[in-house]
């Protein structure tokens, strides 16, 4: 069984999101042939969402973590809540981490779940380096690099940010 953690960009444009999962299936096809597959997501908008739902087309078995008590209520916006809520419904395991409201604290603990748990990192990543704010896609490509996790980086040609 291969445990595949997610790290990627949330406002990818309506071209790119065709793309990215084209990508995200071919990468995760692999996995899923040879061993069985884990996908470990934070299901947020965009390539965290992606992920997932590629993750449950391969047959693969989708852990959720929700930074916080109040991820849902006041972080997951009206055009995200039915994706968010199909996702979660559909995960075999769902971890809600102790943190009352979300924040730098609660996510930096959440991608340290998925590093823990992750035998690999995919990261839908254009490749920027860090924006200096903490908590992106690039610092937590940099954080699995320093942790030793693989990092499988995905931003097929045409990929752009909105």
């Amino acid at each position: 069984m291969t445990t595949l953690a997610v790290t990627g960009h949330m406002d990818l444009t309506e071209d790119s999101v065709p793309l990215v999962r084209a990508a995200l299936d071919t990468l995760l096809e692999q996995h899923a042939a040879a061993a069985g597959l884990v996908g470990v997501s934070c299901l947020a908008r965009g390539s965290d969402a992606l992920f997932a739902e590629v993750v449950l087309a391969h047959g693969g078995r989708l852990v959720v973590v929700v930074p916080s008590e109040d991820y849902r209520r006041k972080h997951v916006g009206a055009d995200h809540a039915q994706a968010f809520d199909r996702l979660v419904e559909a995960a075999d395991e769902v971890v809600v981490l102790p943190y009352g409201t979300a924040g730098r604290p609660a996510y930096d603990a959440a991608n340290a779940v998925l590093l823990e748990r992750a035998d690999r990192l995919v990261a839908v990543w254009n490749g920027e380096p860090p924006s200096g704010r903490g908590g992106g896609t690039a610092d937590a490509v940099l954080e699995a690099r320093r942790a030793g996790v693989p990092v499988d980086v995905v931003w097929p040609e045409g990929a752009c940010r909105g």
